[in-house]
């Protein structure tokens, strides 16, 4: 984790800004009947929206004006080169497929990321009104009943664990039939949360976000919450998940220790 002391505050304010652009841009279609998505893949259905893009356009816009120097990584819009050496990474609707649906479980991603990865991230759910923020300085989550610090669960055996992923069918068989095997150990399983998982994850409410087939956008906002929060997110081998792939998030690191021995033997 970064130290506290040299996290740049200005960091914080843009992102904020990022979020609430997006917020403002993306509402107005959310649950509105008319909006139509369009297909990214010939095989399998990825939508994407005038929303997904008008987001990214407008977080964009303003890193452009007021932090031209840092590089950027967005789902929509590719990388960006910087000399700064940070990089903002940005999902504007993170679970396009909910946000389609009229599920409140999408949200806006944006992380930080220096040579390190990830060390700030937010997770907004603008429907809600839930903003969920990951700096070195600790999480917080800032929503209609007000502002609260971000805590994981503590410590439970596998058999007492809630177990979050989104699609049941997670990856390719071997990944679908890995996630199974932990699931199966589990209290309570439940699907298509998309980021909101995390959100959870950090608030304390769940244990384990077991996920495949991920992008750097997709878990790098996610990664900075988490752990700010006191968890733990690596890939299934133990390692960094910043660069997308499998990803276990996990609450505490005796719940992270169990899933990834099960996780590990399918790898």
């Amino acid at each position: 984790m970064k130290d506290p002391a040299s996290f740049d505050p200005d960091i914080r304010r843009t992102a904020h800004l990022l979020a609430d652009a997006a917020r403002q841009v993306i509402l107005p279609y959310f649950r509105d009947m008319s909006l139509g998505a369009e297909n990214k893949l010939r095989d399998s259905f990825d939508p994407v929206t005038v929303a997904d893009r008008a987001a990214e356009e407008v977080m964009r816009a303003i890193l452009a004006e007021i932090r031209p120097a840092d590089a950027i990584l967005g789902e929509e819009f590719g990388a960006q080169a910087g000399t700064s050496g940070l990089t903002w990474v940005l999902d504007p609707i993170d679970g396009t497929r909910g946000f389609i649906s009229g599920t409140p479980t999408w949200g806006v991603l944006i992380a930080v990321a220096d040579a390190d990865g990830p060390f700030y991230g937010i997770i907004d759910q603008p429907y809600i009104g839930e903003r969920f923020e990951g700096a070195p300085d600790g999480a917080v989550l800032a929503g209609p009943q007000g502002a609260r610090p971000l805590n994981t669960r503590a410590a439970r055996p596998l058999s007492g664990a809630t177990v979050l992923t989104t699609f049941p069918e997670v990856g390719n068989d071997q990944e679908q039939q890995a996630f199974h095997d932990v699931a199966r150990r589990a209290q309570l399983t439940r699907y298509g949360m998309d980021c909101y998982g995390y959100a959870l994850l950090a608030a304390g409410q769940v244990d384990l976000v077991i996920e495949a087939g991920l992008a750097a956008y997709d878990i790098q906002g996610p990664i900075a919450v988490v752990q700010a929060a006191g968890g733990i997110v690596t890939d299934w081998q133990g390692g960094p998940a910043h660069d997308g792939g499998r990803a276990l998030a996990a609450a505490n690191p005796d719940i992270h220790a169990e899933a990834l021995a099960i996780l590990r033997t399918y790898t």
